[in-house]
């Protein structure tokens, strides 16, 4: 008999959401944000409807549902922030489903490694072995916060894929451009698209490190990074970056789009840490979206409560530059 050991962050089965109630309320749900009636499902987006690249995504034990409340998909999948589709949360479910492609999607693998190439988003998926789904929290700069259910799969099984090269340090990730779609690219906040954003190899390759292609066992919706997003929980969600094109190993830092931005605000590590406050506002405590009326505010946990499995990548760094 296999007996199971969770691992020591894993939230308990316990308060898990029912199947039959998840899958029930996250159809709705998805629905409702959608603004398309149950019988209307040939309207949505393809990479949507289609039941691609093994979804509904099995639960991987080691990351299971649990004690933490799941943020409704009618707010996950319409309170974000996505700049290339305007600067107000609720802008991205309306403008990047204006007739935006999603599908097909091409991400290249480049730069210091021993397999680089192109690969369509199914190939690549299948070349992972598959999906699986996880429940992470997740953190916004902006001091509010979501539990989030993800599909996708292990960053370190690409980075292991692409075998990096000896000198390869970093991770550099590029999101797409296409202002003919994307109406905040051609405005004129232009953030000097495309988004770019980075991480360190050893960061890549810890367990929590994932590339999402789904939420709520689905295809990712537009609006929220389809088809794929880079999924770091210990990280704010800036960190996060959307409807990535490319991969690239090198030996420098990749300067990320905030912090060329503005550098006296975001840095590379960007690490939640509610004993260093942004310049404009405190990071100690997170107002929950979806949590009630009467939820208030929650004290923030540093590494967003993943302290344990990330704690060590950082030693010897001045915590203050964790932000």
């Amino acid at each position: 008999m296999r007996i199971h050991v969770p691992k020591e962050w894993a939230l308990p089965q316990s308060a898990a959401t029912s199947e039959a109630d998840y899958t029930r309320s996250s159809r709705r749900e998805f629905l409702k944000a959608m603004g398309v009636a149950a019988a209307g499902t040939a309207f949505l987006p393809s990479t949507v409807r289609a039941a691609t690249s093994g979804f509904p995504a099995p639960d991987n034990p080691d990351y299971p549902a649990g004690a933490l409340k799941i943020t409704p998909f009618s707010l996950v999948s319409s309170y974000n922030n996505f700049y290339e589709f305007g600067l107000d949360k609720g802008d991205p479910v309306v403008e990047a489903n204006k007739g935006w492609k999603t599908e097909p999607w091409t991400v290249e693998i480049a730069g210091m490694v021993a397999n680089p190439g192109k690969w369509d988003v199914e190939d690549l998926v299948k070349k992972m072995g598959g999906i699986e789904q996880r429940v992470y929290r997740h953190r916004c700069v902006e001091a509010w916060s979501m539990v989030i259910p993800w599909d996708g799969f292990p960053l370190a099984k690409l980075v292991d894929m692409a075998a990096p090269t000896a000198q390869a340090k970093y991770l550099r990730f590029t999101s797409f451009m296409d202002p003919k779609s994307a109406s905040g690219q051609r405005g004129a906040d232009d953030m000097g698209w495309p988004y770019v954003e980075g991480l360190h190899i050893n960061e890549a390759r810890n367990e929590l490190a994932m590339i999402a292609t789904g939420i709520f066992g689905k295809p990712i919706p537009n609006q929220n990074g389809a088809p794929l997003r880079l999924v770091t929980p210990w990280k704010y969600g800036f960190k996060g970056i959307k409807s990535i094109v490319r991969i690239e190993f090198t030996d420098q830092r990749p300067l990320n789009t905030w912090q060329r931005l503005a550098p006296n605000e975001y840095g590379f590590f960007a690490n939640v840490n509610p004993a260093v406050d942004h310049p404009r506002w405190s990071q100690a405590s997170e107002r929950v979206i979806g949590g009630g009326f009467f939820s208030g505010r929650q004290p923030t946990l540093l590494y967003n409560g993943y302290e344990k499995q990330v704690a060590e990548l950082y030693k010897g760094i001045d915590p203050h530059r964790l932000y």
